[in-house]
């Protein structure tokens, strides 16, 4: 799998900013046409640990809109390996978008009850094979953290004073969390109604001396709950591409850029601060909005 690196580019964000705080956007989403954004951060380290033991299948877990299920379709496609996705719920009358594409790299989809979806150790008892190699929804594991990490390495960190991102599983925050320096304060927005357990996950992910670092996980913009939407939602998308041209998407990106903007307009940031907001990629999930929805 060829990443493109040198495409990424860092992007000041009028739309974000105020007067007195500057927000720059890291366009992570320009990687790669499939694995974009944080995925093949989060995927590299485990690509690379299956590779090493010769697995045949990568096997993993997520819901009907999941980015990270697509990516690793698309990554087992890539690195000649077969695929298995653990999908929660029950299969509708019409899959997803994103599940009907993770089903065209050749990633085998099953579907498991949201009761026993809550046991993945279970699940993952029931199906091994020694030529599986597991990875946990998201990408979440020190391995999905350490790749994570590097994802600071493509920015001047010290020009910033804040950092934010859409949290998920929260492997990403926690991968940003161990390279971010001593001074700067990450900011997390849960796209999930999971904000009072999240930092636990994210918790469980980093060592003693990286827990002390500043972070804080700001709810109440999921939305109505994970790959759910408003009008005010899908409208502040709209108006943030025809601004300048930035697409995101309803499940991460959308709600992410959402409340950074109201953070700043509600004094969260300090004076004089400058930002930089995460693009972590993924637009695969607005394929299943009706036709015309979005301009892009």
């Amino acid at each position: 799998m060829q990443e493109n690196l040198q495409n990424v580019l860092t992007q000041p964000s009028a739309t974000l900013s105020s007067s007195g705080i500057s927000v720059d956007m890291l366009r992570l989403d320009l990687l790669h046409p499939v694995v974009s954004g944080n995925k093949w951060f989060k995927l590299k380290e485990y690509l690379s640990e299956a590779r090493e033991q010769q697995k045949k299948v990568l096997a993993t877990f997520g819901g009907a809109y999941s980015n990270h299920i697509v990516a690793t379709a698309f990554a087992a496609k890539e690195s000649g390996m077969q695929s298995i996705g653990f999908i929660r719920g029950e299969p509708g009358k019409f899959p997803s978008h994103s599940l009907l594409t993770a089903e065209s790299y050749g990633m085998e989809i099953r579907y498991i009850s949201r009761n026993a979806f809550r046991d993945t150790a279970q699940i993952m008892k029931e199906n091994d094979h020694p030529s599986i190699y597991w990875i946990r929804e998201g990408g979440y594991g020190i391995l999905g953290a350490k790749g994570a990490a590097t994802i600071l390495n493509l920015v001047s960190l010290s020009d910033y004073s804040d950092i934010a991102c859409a949290t998920g599983t929260g492997t990403m925050l926690a991968g940003l969390l161990k390279s971010a320096l001593p001074n700067q304060r990450l900011t997390g927005i849960p796209v999930l109604n999971n904000a009072d357990t999240i930092r636990n996950e994210i918790h469980q992910l980093l060592t003693t001396a990286e827990r002390q670092k500043n972070f804080s996980l700001q709810a109440g913009y999921t939305f109505g709950g994970y790959a759910r939407h408003t009008p005010l939602l899908l409208e502040s998308m709209r108006s943030l591409w025809e601004a300048e041209r930035i697409p995101s998407d309803f499940v991460y990106t959308g709600k992410l850029f959402f409340a950074v903007k109201d953070l700043v307009s509600k004094g969260y940031f300090a004076e004089k601060s400058k930002v930089l907001v995460i693009h972590s990629g993924g637009l695969q999930g607005n394929a299943s909005l009706p036709l015309n929805t979005l301009p892009f």
